[in-house]
């Protein structure tokens, strides 16, 4: 067997028992490029082996996703399948477990109407909001893992040919997922163990507020009432522990909707609806962006935040030390899934439900009383930084240090154990 062939069995195994953690009877949805076929047909023959009782697969091409986004009437562009929206949550509904393949090319629709792009973003987010809503709720369980395609990957290694930059952003991926180790699910609960260290100590806090202070930043976010901080591994409503993201480095909660205040500057770029948003800064009243500007892609940023009321609003607030293996690697991933996890971000739009108590069970109008934000996106943005310092305030009104210059003010094995 190659060292190629022992990556995809181990990264396979990995998104299987700790990204999905899929359950003997159970279906499975893979959502994947047609370039990752190797690695989705060994996921569905270890799935199958596991008694994975079907493997539906979602192939994506994006040649011909551009030449849609290109060329479609309008009309087309937004009206989203209805068969194919009802479809995914028949089978959501039926317990099928979910596992994206992630790993677009970033400038895939820099040569496309940005106007175009967000109508059918609008429509796709319309069409699938009932199935997001049961992932969004930890009602089945999912993952998304990255594959290195080669348009990606001379993206991050614009020096190296198509071929040795694949194989290069290959044994990044590699050391970050930890597949490399000799027993990549015990790494994997060693560093899940860690983060729930850190995600138990905020809990206990409860903060009432957080304040970010960085070259460019100066922001006041409070947080809801009952928050919930997550990260690493979490549970199905079923009661099955699975890993949402691999890699993971952050731990992440709600903000209030109408509790932002102050000015956030981004440190890295933003890959959305295949065009680069980079250099931005947005500028918060009461929860709202009430001013933005970027230096490169600022009518995709405006296309982002009129998508709807809450896009211009937080859903997520996450911590991430600057020390995390992909903050160390020195590379900008162009990937959302990957920078995020090497800097502190915030996301716009709809918030988690579960990232406060009895969220899944809320009315509209109680997730609006209690800070909930809700929206057709949800877009990470990074704006950590080794220069980032954040505080948090108590109830009480005093602050207390939670990063410093970047990294944790705070050492959680000694903290719990008080």
């Amino acid at each position: 067997m190659t060292n190629y062939q022992k990556q995809l069995e181990k990264y396979a195994e990995l998104a299987l028992v700790k990204g999905v953690n899929i359950q003997k009877g159970q279906g499975l949805i893979i959502n994947a490029p047609i370039e990752a076929a190797d690695l989705v047909r060994t996921i569905s023959a270890k799935a199958y082996g596991k008694g994975a009782k079907n493997v539906h697969v979602e192939w994506g091409d994006e040649v011909l996703s551009f030449l849609k986004m290109k060329n479609a009437p309008e009309s087309v562009l937004e009206n989203f399948p209805k068969w194919k929206a009802e479809g995914l949550e028949e089978m959501v509904e039926d317990g099928y477990s979910l596992l994206t393949v992630y790993g677009p090319n970033p400038d895939l629709l820099k040569d496309v109407d940005s106007e175009r792009i967000a109508k059918a973003t609008k429509a796709n987010g319309e069409a699938l909001k009932k199935y997001r809503e049961y992932l969004m709720n930890d009602k089945t369980t999912w993952s998304i893992v990255a594959y290195p395609q080669q348009v990606w990957a001379q993206k991050v290694f614009p020096e190296a040919s198509a071929e040795e930059a694949q194989a290069k952003l290959w044994d990044q991926i590699a050391s970050i997922t930890r597949i490399d180790q000799e027993d990549p699910l015990k790494a994997w609960d060693e560093h899940n163990e860690t983060l729930r260290q850190a995600r138990e100590y905020l809990n206990q806090k409860q903060y009432k507020k957080l304040h970010y202070k960085a070259p460019g930043t100066d922001l006041s976010i409070e947080l809801v009432q009952n928050h919930i901080w997550h990260g690493g591994s979490t549970t199905s409503q079923q009661g099955t522990e699975f890993n949402p993201n691999m890699p993971t480095e952050e731990v992440f909660t709600m903000p209030h909707k109408y509790g932002v205040q102050g000015k956030v500057t981004s440190t890295k770029p933003l890959a959305y609806g295949g065009n680069l948003i980079e250099n931005f800064t947005l500028t918060f009243e009461n929860g709202k962006v009430v001013d933005y500007s970027a230096e490169a892609g600022e009518e995709t940023l405006k296309h982002l935040l009129e998508s709807d009321d809450g896009a211009k609003r937080l859903g997520e607030v996450a911590l991430v030390p600057n020390e995390s293996p992909i903050s160390q690697s020195g590379n900008i991933f162009f990937n959302t899934l990957y920078d995020e996890n090497a800097s502190c971000h915030l996301a716009l739009g709809k918030a988690y439900p579960t990232n406060i108590e009895g969220g899944s069970s809320l009315s509209e109008d109680q997730m609006d009383t209690q800070g909930v934000n809700d929206s057709l996106v949800h877009e990470d943005f990074m704006m950590g930084s080794a220069e980032l310092d954040i505080d948090g305030e108590t109830t009480d009104g005093e602050f207390e240090p939670i990063f410093r210059k970047g990294s944790w003010a705070i050492d959680f094995n000694q903290q719990n154990k008080e």
